[in-house]
């Protein structure tokens, strides 16, 4: 059984409701248990039934999309199984 882990320290303390939200869209898009505690959200799967890195980064890439987060947050990686959704930097010229 692998597990990948998502961090969303940043996205919880931004809305907590995007939390749930991103908790069902990845129950609806994926074939694994979705768990989630205080500051990330735990993917678990199956042996042979486990996603990509690359498809996992892009459902999180259009969850941001669908939410209207995208603006907001940037998927990063944060390790060998491991996903983190940071807030972006904003820029202001002076």
């Amino acid at each position: 059984m692998s597990s990948t882990i998502v961090d969303i320290s940043e996205l919880q303390s931004f809305d907590s409701d995007s939390v749930k939200a991103l908790t069902d869209f990845l129950k609806k898009k994926i074939d694994g248990t979705v768990t989630v505690s205080k500051k990330e959200v735990t993917l678990d799967f199956e042996e042979g039934k486990q996603v990509s890195r690359s498809r996992l980064r892009l459902l999180l890439r259009k969850f941001l999309h669908k939410e209207e987060l995208k603006m907001d947050f940037r998927v990063i990686s944060g390790g060998e199984n491991s996903f983190v959704m940071k807030e972006r930097k904003e820029f202001s010229e002076e």
